[in-house]
């Protein structure tokens, strides 16, 4: 397999859900829908219409089979994608929603909303995946308002540690900022939800 092939599970995937086996979308869904949630409940800041969202992207995929093209990238990317078109769509559909009750101009820019919100989910989960003696010298620092000193302490370890320790945490954490979003590909990539 080469370096940028999808994984195994991904081709065997995408070819059962092209023959329509039930048991296949069930297993996508169980495997993929809490990021689609998630995604969709960080940029809607609604669960209602996350719970939406996730909805439309299963039922596009179960319409859609061949939508996903393996070469392209992995399933979970192009999950991703459609969860992140589906918000988009929501959300420039609720903000000419609210722009028309009163005349006004929708609030917020949405394009603005959806990059806070990706930096946010991209921030979690970079919090989430870091080495644990970093999300805790993190989490004593900024969660608990621990000062360095306070932080080593609470770590057991020295001074100079604990600054280390939250030097490379927020070092790592500045990437929410400034990374693109790992899978993200350019515009056309696949058929639209």
């Amino acid at each position: 397999m080469t370096k940028n092939a999808p994984p195994r599970w991904d081709r065997k995937m995408q070819q059962r859900l092209a023959r329509g086996e039930a048991a296949a979308l069930g297993e996508l869904y169980d495997r993929f829908a809490s990021l689609v949630h998630s995604q969709a409940h960080r940029m809607l800041d609604d669960e209602s219409a996350a719970d939406l969202v996730t909805r439309e992207v299963f039922g596009y995929v179960r319409e859609n089979p061949d939508a996903y093209d393996p070469k392209q990238g992995s399933m979970r990317s192009w999950v991703a994608r459609l969860t992140h078109r589906q918000s988009v769509r929501r959300l420039c559909a609720e903000d000419g929603a609210r722009g028309g009750e009163d005349g006004a101009a929708a609030p917020a820019d949405p394009e603005e909303r959806v990059r806070r919100a990706t930096a946010a989910a991209r921030a979690d989960y970079i919090v989430a995946s870091m080495p644990a003696p970093l999300r805790t010298a993190l989490e004593l620092a900024y969660v608990q308002r621990r000062d360095y000193r306070q932080t080593a302490a609470d770590l057991g370890v020295t001074e100079d540690e604990a600054r280390r320790r939250l030097r490379l945490g927020l070092q790592l954490l500045s990437t929410a900022h400034t990374r693109p979003l790992e899978g993200s590909s350019p515009p056309g990539y696949g058929r639209q939800l």
